[in-house]
Protein backbone atom coordinates (compact mmCIF):
# COMPACT_ATOMS: atom_id res chain seq x y z
CA UNK A 1 0.00 0.00 0.00
CA UNK A 2 1.69 3.26 -1.08
CA UNK A 3 1.57 5.89 1.37
CA UNK A 4 -0.05 9.47 0.54
CA UNK A 5 1.83 12.33 -0.66
CA UNK A 6 1.52 14.84 1.84
CA UNK A 7 2.91 18.71 1.98
CA UNK A 8 5.97 17.58 3.88
CA UNK A 9 6.17 14.90 1.77
CA UNK A 10 6.45 17.86 -1.22
CA UNK A 11 9.06 20.01 0.59
CA UNK A 12 11.57 16.69 1.19
CA UNK A 13 10.83 16.28 -2.68
CA UNK A 14 11.73 19.83 -3.51
CA UNK A 15 15.10 19.89 -1.43
CA UNK A 16 16.19 16.05 -2.81
CA UNK A 17 15.73 18.06 -6.80
CA UNK A 18 17.02 21.40 -5.77
CA UNK A 19 20.42 19.41 -4.28
CA UNK A 20 20.68 17.24 -7.31
CA UNK A 21 20.46 19.70 -9.67
CA UNK A 22 22.65 22.13 -7.84
CA UNK A 23 25.31 19.31 -7.13
CA UNK A 24 25.89 18.76 -11.75
CA UNK A 25 26.01 22.71 -11.69
CA UNK A 26 29.09 23.26 -9.12
CA UNK A 27 30.33 20.23 -10.38
CA UNK A 28 32.80 21.30 -12.90
CA UNK A 29 35.04 23.14 -10.12
CA UNK A 30 37.65 20.75 -8.38
CA UNK A 31 38.35 21.77 -4.93
CA UNK A 32 41.18 20.90 -1.92
CA UNK A 33 39.79 19.60 0.98
CA UNK A 34 42.41 17.75 3.29
CA UNK A 35 44.49 17.14 1.04
CA UNK A 36 42.09 15.48 -1.61
CA UNK A 37 41.14 17.12 -5.00
CA UNK A 38 37.26 16.58 -5.50
CA UNK A 39 34.46 18.09 -7.38
CA UNK A 40 32.63 20.66 -5.34
CA UNK A 41 29.73 18.26 -5.66
CA UNK A 42 30.59 16.46 -2.94
CA UNK A 43 29.59 18.98 -0.43
CA UNK A 44 26.17 19.21 -1.80
CA UNK A 45 25.57 15.39 -4.17
CA UNK A 46 25.29 13.73 -0.71
CA UNK A 47 22.21 15.83 0.76
CA UNK A 48 20.30 13.65 -2.19
CA UNK A 49 21.36 10.37 -0.03
CA UNK A 50 20.22 11.45 3.06
CA UNK A 51 17.10 12.85 1.48
CA UNK A 52 16.41 9.66 -0.72
CA UNK A 53 16.88 7.78 2.77
CA UNK A 54 14.05 9.95 4.95
CA UNK A 55 11.96 9.62 2.16
CA UNK A 56 12.21 5.88 1.89
CA UNK A 57 12.59 5.26 5.98
CA UNK A 58 9.56 7.46 6.42
CA UNK A 59 7.09 7.02 2.99
CA UNK A 60 8.99 3.96 1.39
CA UNK A 61 10.19 2.43 -1.45
CA UNK A 62 7.58 3.58 -4.13
CA UNK A 63 7.48 6.74 -3.13
CA UNK A 64 11.55 7.14 -3.35
CA UNK A 65 11.34 5.82 -6.45
CA UNK A 66 9.14 8.66 -7.46
CA UNK A 67 11.23 11.43 -6.20
CA UNK A 68 14.53 9.49 -7.91
CA UNK A 69 12.67 9.79 -11.34
CA UNK A 70 11.15 13.24 -10.95
CA UNK A 71 14.92 13.99 -9.65
CA UNK A 72 16.22 12.68 -13.26
CA UNK A 73 13.95 14.04 -15.36
CA UNK A 74 13.98 17.85 -13.74
CA UNK A 75 18.09 17.28 -14.10
CA UNK A 76 17.36 16.51 -17.70
CA UNK A 77 15.34 19.25 -18.40
CA UNK A 78 17.82 21.97 -16.71
CA UNK A 79 20.87 20.10 -18.64
CA UNK A 80 18.48 20.67 -22.14
CA UNK A 81 17.46 24.24 -21.08
CA UNK A 82 20.95 25.21 -20.47
CA UNK A 83 22.29 23.54 -23.43
CA UNK A 84 19.81 25.24 -25.97
CA UNK A 85 21.11 28.72 -23.83
CA UNK A 86 24.48 27.81 -25.02
CA UNK A 87 23.25 27.71 -28.54
CA UNK A 88 21.71 30.70 -29.09
CA UNK A 89 23.84 33.15 -31.09
CA UNK A 90 25.19 35.81 -28.25
CA UNK A 91 24.55 39.37 -28.60
CA UNK A 92 26.91 41.77 -29.53
CA UNK A 93 27.68 43.42 -26.05
CA UNK A 94 28.26 39.67 -24.37
CA UNK A 95 31.29 38.46 -23.63
CA UNK A 96 30.74 35.57 -22.14
CA UNK A 97 29.88 32.53 -24.18
CA UNK A 98 32.85 30.54 -23.50
CA UNK A 99 32.69 31.31 -19.83
CA UNK A 100 29.07 30.05 -20.19
CA UNK A 101 30.47 26.83 -22.19
CA UNK A 102 33.08 26.03 -20.17
CA UNK A 103 30.89 26.23 -16.61
CA UNK A 104 27.49 25.47 -17.80
CA UNK A 105 28.50 22.64 -20.74
CA UNK A 106 29.13 18.96 -20.32
CA UNK A 107 30.41 16.71 -23.10
CA UNK A 108 28.13 14.00 -23.79
CA UNK A 109 30.00 11.20 -21.89
CA UNK A 110 29.83 13.19 -18.68
CA UNK A 111 25.95 13.33 -18.93
CA UNK A 112 25.27 9.88 -19.92
CA UNK A 113 27.75 8.85 -16.69
CA UNK A 114 25.92 11.04 -14.52
CA UNK A 115 22.29 9.96 -15.71
CA UNK A 116 23.18 6.13 -15.47
CA UNK A 117 25.62 6.75 -12.03
CA UNK A 118 22.93 8.48 -10.49
CA UNK A 119 19.71 6.18 -11.26
CA UNK A 120 21.96 3.15 -10.60
CA UNK A 121 23.15 4.62 -7.08
CA UNK A 122 20.05 6.03 -5.75
CA UNK A 123 17.87 2.82 -6.76
CA UNK A 124 20.87 0.55 -4.64
CA UNK A 125 20.73 2.86 -2.05
CA UNK A 126 16.98 2.86 -1.56
CA UNK A 127 16.64 -0.67 -1.80
CA UNK A 128 18.75 -1.47 0.58
CA UNK A 129 17.56 0.53 3.10
CA UNK A 130 13.91 -0.85 2.49
CA UNK A 131 15.28 -4.29 2.79
CA UNK A 132 16.94 -3.60 6.20
CA UNK A 133 14.17 -1.98 7.40
CA UNK A 134 12.28 -5.19 7.22
CA UNK A 135 15.02 -7.27 8.06
CA UNK A 136 15.87 -5.33 11.89
CA UNK A 137 12.36 -4.94 12.39
CA UNK A 138 12.78 -0.86 12.22
CA UNK A 139 15.77 -0.99 14.60
CA UNK A 140 18.76 0.67 14.42
CA UNK A 141 18.27 3.26 11.59
CA UNK A 142 21.88 4.28 11.54
CA UNK A 143 22.30 0.62 10.03
CA UNK A 144 20.23 1.47 7.32
CA UNK A 145 21.12 5.17 6.45
CA UNK A 146 25.11 4.01 5.99
CA UNK A 147 25.33 0.65 5.20
CA UNK A 148 22.72 1.53 2.16
CA UNK A 149 24.88 4.71 1.65
CA UNK A 150 27.64 2.30 1.54
CA UNK A 151 26.33 0.26 -1.42
CA UNK A 152 24.96 3.32 -3.49
CA UNK A 153 27.66 5.38 -3.33
CA UNK A 154 29.94 2.66 -4.27
CA UNK A 155 28.03 2.28 -7.24
CA UNK A 156 27.59 5.33 -7.94
CA UNK A 157 31.18 6.68 -7.68
CA UNK A 158 31.85 3.42 -9.67
CA UNK A 159 29.82 4.10 -12.84
CA UNK A 160 30.53 7.64 -13.12
CA UNK A 161 34.16 7.13 -12.86
CA UNK A 162 34.55 4.49 -15.10
CA UNK A 163 31.74 6.02 -17.56
CA UNK A 164 33.36 9.42 -17.76
CA UNK A 165 36.64 8.68 -17.47
CA UNK A 166 38.18 5.15 -18.63
CA UNK A 167 40.80 5.58 -21.32
CA UNK A 168 41.16 9.38 -20.82
CA UNK A 169 42.77 9.03 -17.27
CA UNK A 170 45.41 6.55 -15.91
CA UNK A 171 43.62 3.70 -14.07
CA UNK A 172 45.45 3.97 -10.81
CA UNK A 173 44.51 7.60 -10.47
CA UNK A 174 40.85 6.60 -11.53
CA UNK A 175 40.90 4.22 -8.61
CA UNK A 176 42.22 6.72 -6.08
CA UNK A 177 39.33 9.15 -7.21
CA UNK A 178 36.47 6.61 -7.18
CA UNK A 179 37.81 5.47 -3.71
CA UNK A 180 37.99 9.07 -2.27
CA UNK A 181 34.71 10.51 -3.14
CA UNK A 182 33.33 7.01 -1.92
CA UNK A 183 35.16 7.16 1.69
CA UNK A 184 33.84 10.75 1.11
CA UNK A 185 30.42 10.14 0.95
CA UNK A 186 30.18 7.57 3.25
CA UNK A 187 31.64 9.70 6.19
CA UNK A 188 29.15 12.63 5.50
CA UNK A 189 26.49 10.11 5.38
CA UNK A 190 27.91 8.82 9.00
CA UNK A 191 28.36 12.61 10.17
CA UNK A 192 25.07 13.76 8.98
CA UNK A 193 23.61 10.30 10.98
CA UNK A 194 22.25 12.59 13.88
CA UNK A 195 20.48 15.14 12.00
CA UNK A 196 18.77 12.41 10.27
CA UNK A 197 17.97 10.95 13.01
CA UNK A 198 15.64 13.91 14.11
CA UNK A 199 14.36 14.27 10.81
CA UNK A 200 13.10 10.89 10.34
CA UNK A 201 11.52 10.70 14.37
CA UNK A 202 9.79 14.38 13.35
CA UNK A 203 8.41 12.89 10.21
CA UNK A 204 7.08 9.75 11.53
CA UNK A 205 5.33 11.90 14.32
CA UNK A 206 4.02 14.69 12.26
CA UNK A 207 2.70 12.31 9.11
CA UNK A 208 1.85 9.58 11.34
CA UNK A 209 3.49 7.01 8.71
CA UNK A 210 5.95 4.60 9.25
CA UNK A 211 6.38 2.70 5.88
CA UNK A 212 7.77 -1.10 5.50
CA UNK A 213 7.64 -2.90 2.16
CA UNK A 214 6.75 -6.27 2.50
CA UNK A 215 4.82 -6.85 -0.43
CA UNK A 216 5.99 -3.57 -2.63
CA UNK A 217 7.30 -4.30 -6.13
CA UNK A 218 10.77 -3.05 -6.40
CA UNK A 219 11.18 -2.22 -10.07
CA UNK A 220 13.05 1.07 -10.89
CA UNK A 221 10.78 1.14 -13.95
CA UNK A 222 7.21 1.68 -12.28
CA UNK A 223 6.80 4.98 -11.47
CA UNK A 224 3.62 4.64 -9.37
Amino acid sequence: MKTPITPLFLVITSVFISSLIVSNIVAVKLVDLWGLTLSAAIVVFPVTYIFGDIVTEVYGYSRARLVIWLGFFSNFLVVVFIKIGEWLPSASVWTHQQAYSTVLGYTPRILVASFVAYLFGEFANSFVLSKLKVLTHGKWLWSRTIGSTVVGQFIDSGIFISVAFVGVVPTSILLRIALSQWLFKVGYEAVATPLTYVMVGALKKREQIDAYDYETNFSPLKLL
